[in-house]
């Protein structure tokens, strides 16, 4: 029997890798409901192709614009929108697995909806568990739903684990190593990143990713995000979980052991095969990447990663630390300073500049509900939008 699939932010890089995976696997998956924010032409395109039963989008304006292109593609998709109407979608009973691929904290509220109601979550918006970590952890418990990360990184690490590992807490786990790339400005120092521009940031040696996660990547904020991430995943504190430099991407992360094992996983760079492993998981489906070939491998790199030039992994591990609504307060500014840099609002290293004066003067709390998430948010992003503006002026 088939398995109804929704697709959070279908229109983006991961989205795209989801279809594509789905696609070649039709008998296995069926889709239920594609969503996106804006991208209605290219949200058509996706439901003339895969036909799901609704197509999801942000505001009325879109929705309206989509209703008319798809009558023109005579494609019978149903079109809503609006948060909610995705969140009523998403508690459906008859939905199998949600891929929570939208970028940022625009995916809070919906990944917390599909968790809520006990589905298995394929997690690559790690924004809403930087957010609501614990919120979202005890929903998971409550609901009985399953998170399967498809961050590569993190899903990596979840192959190397031992299958009892979540029913015995530690299965000897001693230490997790997220492996860096790097990003485009890999060896530089602050001086020579002063001046650089967000093509110039967005230009992944390895991936490729939307400018949001692009810039996160040039910044090592992307790898400080995952490592709050994978604590509250395999439940270890950030000071068991290690950053490793290695420029290739060819081994994704790894995993040590008390007996001095260290388990990796190793793949060709393409997002589908954590995607795949994830959608098929127990089993292994196709995914449409070409096998490692070892042999030509050559030399693989690995390093220590410099968080004095890359200040913004270094501001994540003392959020992770702080706890409370820190990391919740650290993604606001984040999110204010990556958009201003976009916008060429800021220079490239007034991000780290903007987030670090944020944890510097915010009031951390404690997260107790949903609402103290989101106004934990609310005036992070103030804070961080007046310093973004006190640089400007």
């Amino acid at each position: 029997m088939r398995q109804n699939v929704v697709v959070l932010g279908s229109t983006g890089s991961i989205g795209d890798s989801t279809l594509d995976v789905i696609g070649r696997n039709p008998s296995k998956f069926k889709l239920a409901a594609l969503s996106c924010d804006s991208s209605y032409e290219l949200l058509a395109q996706q439901c003339e192709l895969y036909k799901p039963l609704f197509a999801v989008v942000t505001l009325k304006k879109t929705a309206q614009k989509l209703s008319e292109r798809l009558k023109e593609l005579q494609c019978s998709t149903e079109v809503v929108f609006g948060v909610e109407s995705l969140c009523e979608i998403l508690r459906e009973s008859n939905i199998d697995i949600v891929v929570a691929a939208i970028v940022g904290s625009a995916g809070l509220r919906p990944t917390l909806a599909a968790i809520q109601s006990g589905k298995k979550v394929l997690l690559a918006n790690k924004e809403s568990l930087v957010m609501a970590g614990p919120l979202m952890m005890r929903a998971a418990a409550a609901g009985k739903a399953t998170i399967l990360p498809i961050d590569s990184e993190h899903n990596a690490i979840f192959q190397c684990l031992p299958l009892n590992y979540s029913k015995t807490g530690c299965g000897g786990v001693i230490k997790l190593s997220l492996s860096a790339s790097g990003g485009p400005f890999r060896g530089w120092n602050l001086d020579k990143m002063q001046g650089v521009s967000p093509s110039q940031a967005c230009a992944h040696p390895n991936w490729k990713m939307g400018q949001k996660v692009s810039i996160d990547s040039a910044t090592l904020m992307n790898k400080g995000l995952e490592v709050i991430e994978a604590s509250f995943l395999f439940d270890l504190p950030t000071d068991r979980i290690e950053v490793v430099l290695h420029p290739q991407s060819i081994l994704h992360s790894a995993v040590h052991f008390a007996d001095g094992s260290v388990l990796a996983q190793l793949g060709n760079p393409d997002m589908r095969i954590p995607i795949a492993h994830a959608l098929g998981w127990p089993d292994r489906i196709e995914s449409g990447v070409d096998a490692l070939d070892m042999r030509s491998l050559g030399k693989l790199e690995f390093s220590e990663v410099d968080d004095y030039n890359f200040p913004c992994l270094r501001l994540a591990y003392e959020a992770s630390r702080v706890g409370g609504d820190a990391p919740t307060a650290l993604n606001a500014a984040n999110e204010v300073a990556v958009a201003a840099f976009l916008n060429l609002r800021i220079s490239f290293n007034q991000i780290s500049e903007v987030v670090e004066y944020l944890m510097n003067t915010y009031s951390f709390s404690e997260l107790r509900s949903l609402e103290a998430v989101e106004e934990a948010d609310l005036r992070a992003r103030s804070i961080s939008e007046a310093r973004v503006c006190k640089i400007e002026s």
